[in-house]
């Protein structure tokens, strides 16, 4: 049994917004934003935020593997939806992980992912580390052109492992590049050239030599140079400065993506492994307030066919977006007028939640022992008629099953923050039903029979005490059947 990488998975929202229209919008102010208006950056739907993108990202990791064996779960961001709730914690239960799983956050630096896929490799039993982030920019800013939503996870433990660690080095240098407060809210910058010359080029080379020199290894032996950087060119930079082939420099992403803060370095480790052969060597740096340096090898297991999307699959999945303002709305840039039907109180009642957290949170129904019928949520009485046993059912986990519509309406009466608010009858198809929303789902594509699958979103934000509510809805079924 081999310690290491045993698989991977990442989620990229299916919204790209158009830097052309960003630039379009705010030339007028900085002019200079035009030679950033290239590509796209990933758009989180207004029902997704770290959490939920985790989530997603984790079940593209799980696939083929027995979550049983899941001991601990590590989620790293800079941008958690709760400052005093384990968002971990509601991860693991959204993924069904017995209560008896160990949850843990880790942020305050952008080099978080890799600090915590870092300490899962450094320590025993099978953890899930997943990273994932939604940063808030000011319109107009370089930081709104760069950056973009998204998540990566890796199932760290002993098996047969996709890429085992060779070497590793960390260094910590209070070297503020950007921050950002509690009551700051987006990121404040610092020059450009001075955090290029004065941070990466003097922080991270001996990071870089002691790793190799502990793995006894020359930089020309790298195959995979993963280190995210919005600065232009910096990444082939750091890899000459090291004596790196510049053939190895990896593609950041920036043109179909953006950079996604804290969860960069495992989207792009994620799709270097993609691409990887067995025996070639991948070297994933982390930046932050000092430097994270992994040396991986690449195993012949990686060559196995799997049924998960990863990062080229949900690049794959997407929707052009050049409507700006709803940008700007989903993430609270703009306040706009949303009507009465807005108002309404969103308490949500944490006694309740609790109790019935096994069908909200984990979207768990039951099975008759008996006749052995599916249904949602899970109750004493069959509801299969012919059978009407008490007693007799078994939870029964629905999140992974897919299921078609049934009926559906797009409805422009009810409040949504993406009218019209689109929901419908789901049929499972092993049984059950149950009418739930839809997301990532056009109204013109609406039909009876099409093939839906289960995501992890949020529900409804109570603006008023500032709490989120998250439930499972049904979307589209991507290319590859995920």
């Amino acid at each position: 049994m081999t310690f290491g990488i045993l698989s991977y998975g990442a989620y990229v929202p299916r919204l790209r917004l158009q830097r052309k229209v960003i630039a379009d919008a705010n030339s007028w102010f900085n002019a200079a934003l035009k030679g950033l208006g290239k590509g796209e950056r990933a758009m989180a739907n207004w029902d997704e935020d770290p959490v939920t993108m985790a989530v997603e990202a984790a079940r593209d990791a799980l696939v083929g593997h027995d979550r049983d064996g899941v001991t601990a779960v590590t989620l790293a961001s800079t941008t958690f939806p709760f400052l005093d709730r384990l968002n971990a914690g509601v991860v693991t239960g959204a993924l069904n992980l017995d209560e008896s799983t160990a949850s843990n956050d880790i942020s305050g630096t952008q080099r978080a992912g890799t600090t915590a896929l870092l300490q899962a490799l450094n320590s025993r039993g099978q953890t899930l580390v997943a990273a994932a982030e939604k940063r808030d920019s000011n319109a107009a800013s370089p930081l709104e052109m760069q950056t973009g939503d998204g998540a990566a996870a890796l199932l760290i433990g002993e098996g047969e492992p996709v890429a085992k660690l060779l070497a590793s080095a960390t260094r910590s240098a209070d070297f503020v590049d950007h921050f950002r407060t509690i009551d700051s809210g987006t990121d404040y910058g610092w020059e450009e050239r001075w955090i290029r010359d004065a941070g990466y080029m003097t922080i991270v080379p001996p990071a870089i030599k002691a790793a190799l020199d502990k793995a006894g290894l020359t930089p020309a032996d790298i195959n995979h140079f993963v280190m995210p950087a919005v600065l232009p060119k910096l990444a082939n930079a750091m890899a000459k400065k090291a004596g790196i082939p510049d053939a190895a420099v990896r593609d950041n992403l920036s043109a179909v993506c953006g950079d996604t803060g804290a969860a960069h370095a495992l989207v792009m480790l994620v799709h270097a492994l993609e691409q990887a052969k067995a025996g070639e060597r991948i070297l994933v740096v982390g930046f932050g307030q000092g430097v994270d340096v992994m040396l991986f090898e690449v195993t012949p297991a990686n060559e196995k066919k799997t049924g998960r999307l990863g990062v080229s699959g949900h690049l794959a999945r997407r929707r052009e977006e050049t409507n700006y303002n709803k940008f700007l709305a989903f993430n609270d840039v703009v306040e706009i007028e949303r009507g009465m039907r807005a108002e309404a109180d969103k308490l949500t009642a944490l006694s309740a939640m609790w109790r019935n957290r096994g069908a909200v949170t984990s979207f768990t129904g039951g099975k008759c022992e008996k006749c052995g019928t599916l249904q949602y949520p899970i109750s004493r009485i069959c509801v299969n008629p012919n059978c009407g046993a008490v007693d007799t059912q078994k939870p029964e986990p629905f999140a992974d099953k897919t299921g078609r519509i049934n009926s559906y309406t797009a409805d422009r009466l009810t409040y949504s923050p993406d009218p019209p608010a689109c929901y419908g009858m789901i049929q499972f198809e092993e049984g059950g039903r149950w009418m739930m929303d839809f997301t990532d789902v056009d109204e013109k594509d609406l039909e009876v029979g099409r093939n839906m699958r289960m995501m992890f979103r949020v529900k409804d934000i109570d603006n008023q005490r500032g709490f989120r509510r998250y439930f499972w809805k049904a979307a589209p079924v991507a290319a590859g059947g995920n």
